[in-house]
């Protein structure tokens, strides 16, 4: 087996990820699991804040050249992460209530910006 280096955009993704659990930490956000996968799915990350369980997809760009980092969350890619979701939540018997965020972290001119959509689909 080779070793195969990380590539730089794969780094960014997962510093962007480091960052919006640290962001949605702050916000008083529990994190429970990290790329949490099902069949062909994944999800980010899963947060509760008080009664409800935040689903959070993170993307993140090093420049909005070609569009901000949220607009990149497909409506194919909804429909992963809410067929991830509903998994996990028939897993832990879930019965409160639960929403679907997106967190854009935009690197610009070496400062980083974090914008959090909560309730961004469905």
């Amino acid at each position: 087996m080779s070793y195969r280096p990380t590539a730089p955009h794969h780094q960014w993704g997962r510093e962007a990820e480091d960052l919006a659990a640290s962001y949605l930490q702050q916000k008083g956000f529990n994190i429970l699991v990290r790329n949490y996968r099902y069949q062909k799915a994944e999800i980010d990350i899963i947060a509760q804040r008080a009664h409800c369980l935040a689903f959070v997809e993170v993307k993140a760009r090093k420049s909005s050249s070609y569009g901000y980092p949220e607009t990149f969350v497909s409506p194919a890619k909804q429909a992963l992460i809410r067929e991830a979701a509903e998994n996990y939540i028939i897993e832990r018997d879930w019965t409160q209530a639960m929403q679907f965020d997106i967190i854009a972290v935009l690197q610009h001119n070496g400062n980083v910006q974090i914008t959090h959509f909560e309730d961004a689909f469905y």
